[in-house]
C-alpha cells in the first residue's frame, strides 16, 4: 500500500507544477497581448477600448511634441483624425521622433481621451522616400565580372 501511496503523491505533485505552469504561461501572454489599430478603429471601438493593450501607428503633427524631462506629448494624425498622445517610457524617443515621422505607440487608451504610451517607435519618413532628382536612392556600384 506504501508503493501505491508514493505513487499517488507523485502524479499529484506532477499535475500542481503542471497547472501552476499553464497559468503562468497563460497570464504572461494574456498580459504582453497587444492589438494592432488604426485610430479610426480606436475611435469605434467604445469602451472596450479602455480595457486592452494597444498598438497604434499614425503621422506625427508638426508642431504637437512636447517634451517635458521623460514625458513626450504629441499628436498623431491618420487621414483626418487625430489621436492626443502621452509617452512616459523607460527610454528617450528614439532620434527618428520629429515632426511628420510616422510613429507607432504602445499602451492604453484612457477615458480622459488621451493615449497613454509605455513604448514608441519611430522612423524619418524623408530618410526612406526615393531622391527627388531622379539620383538613385543609393551608392552606385560597378560589377567586376
Amino acid at each position: 500500500m506504501s508503493e501505491k501511496k508514493k505513487f499517488f503523491q507523485f502524479g499529484a505533485a506532477i499535475v500542481i507544477i503542471l497547472l501552476t505552469l499553464s497559468y503562468l504561461a497563460y497570464t504572461g501572454v494574456e498580459e504582453s497581448k497587444s492589438y494592432y489599430v488604426t485610430i479610426s478603429e480606436l475611435r469605434g471601438m467604445g469602451d472596450s477600448a479602455h480595457t486592452k493593450r494597444l498598438r497604434v501607428a499614425g503621422d506625427v503633427v508638426p508642431g504637437s511634441i512636447k517634451r517635458q524631462g521623460t514625458q513626450v506629448e504629441f499628436t498623431l494624425k491618420e487621414n483626418d483624425k487625430t489621436l492626443p498622445v502621452v509617452y512616459r517610457g523607460t527610454e528617450a524617443p528614439p532620434d527618428t521622433f520629429k515632426d511628420d515621422s510616422q510613429a507607432l505607440v504602445e499602451g492604453e487608451f484612457g477615458q480622459d481621451g488621451v493615449f497613454h504610451a509605455k513604448q514608441l517607435q519611430a522612423k524619418c519618413a524623408s530618410k526612406y522616400a526615393p531622391k527627388k532628382d531622379g539620383a538613385p536612392a543609393g551608392p552606385a556600384t560597378k560589377s567586376t565580372m
